[in-house]
């Protein structure tokens, strides 16, 4: 096998090129495919014990300043097949990011996934957590997904397989998510591709797209939105570090420039206890926190 087929291996990469909080230590190994197959081949080939984590753009996503232990997968500009099938449903690998799969169904007059125009991950990153935006959440329009188990078996699922619920998905098996297939109604390309454009001009006109974030720290608690218990408790422009709760939206935070994860972190757990003490309400994090403090 030549080496063009091969993916690459990255000794000690530190991750904080790799979020879009640009925060994140050292991962120890750091492993970018070349494709599926070859993906499929280096699990297979790892020892049963190592710990394997995914990342796609690394949004929703802090890694903590002592990095991650064990392997990272990262599919960033990788498993990225998408294709319209005989049957009329679409067909999407995991590195695919989102806002590409929006503009890929609104093209065809697909209608239904416009909302994931809004969600600034990767489908991986999607079918982990039922991610969602603008009323739409990623499992009411997947059909069926494909698995990869650690001993490299590839296995086809469906949603029941699954417990799906507000960000949050269970399976029983220890497995990634390889791709999906999408079911969509047809409709109108030109209506379509403006329900996109409107979306996209609401997220930038009330969202920080301009500054590292992760896109949205906290869940809605039910009946409620995270960002007004946030903002009513004051601390819109609150910053530990180089971290701060944007202006713009009281559920981002961004990095200023020098935030290290653990003042991310450290605001996190700040605004949890304020707007427990003064609104009542526990925040659930959304925002997957991974690796290990310093």
């Amino acid at each position: 096998m030549t080496t063009e087929n091969l993916g690459r291996v990255l000794k000690h990469e530190k991750l904080a090129k790799y979020t879009s909080w640009r925060v994140g230590g050292p991962a120890d190994q750091l492993y970018i495919p070349h494709n599926l197959q070859d993906l499929i081949e280096f699990i297979k080939a790892l020892p049963e014990s190592e710990p394997v984590f995914w990342m796609g753009l690394g949004s929703n996503l802090l890694v903590r300043d002592g990095g991650i232990r064990g392997t990272v997968i990262n599919t960033k500009g990788r498993l990225k097949e998408m294709s319209l099938t005989d049957d009329g449903l679409v067909y999407v690998e995991a590195g695919v990011p989102c806002a590409h799969v929006a503009r890929f169904c609104g093209e065809r007059g697909l209608i239904g996934a416009e909302f994931l125009a809004g969600i600034p991950g990767t489908m991986g990153g999607a079918l982990k957590m039922n991610a969602g935006a603008f009323g739409g959440e990623t499992w009411d329009i997947v059909k069926r997904v494909e698995m990869l188990a650690m001993s490299g078996k590839v296995t086809e699922r469906n949603p029941q397989d699954f417990t799906v619920s507000y960000r949050s998905v269970k399976s029983l098996n220890n497995e990634w998510f390889l791709s999906c297939l999408l079911t969509l109604q047809q409709g109108d390309t030109a209506s379509s591709q403006q329900k996109i454009k409107g979306l996209l001009e609401k997220r930038a006109a009330t969202q920080p797209t301009n500054q590292p974030s992760c896109g949205s720290v906290f869940k809605n608690p039910e009946g409620d939105y995270a960002a007004r218990l946030i903002e009513q408790t004051g601390l819109k422009g609150y910053a530990i570090g180089g971290a701060c709760v944007s202006e713009k939206h009281a559920n981002f935070i961004v990095n200023t420039g020098n935030a290290t994860a653990a003042d991310i972190e450290a605001l996190i757990y700040y605004v949890q206890d304020k707007v427990k003490q003064q609104q009542g309400v526990v925040l659930q994090t959304e925002v997957c926190m991974v690796g290990v403090a310093i």
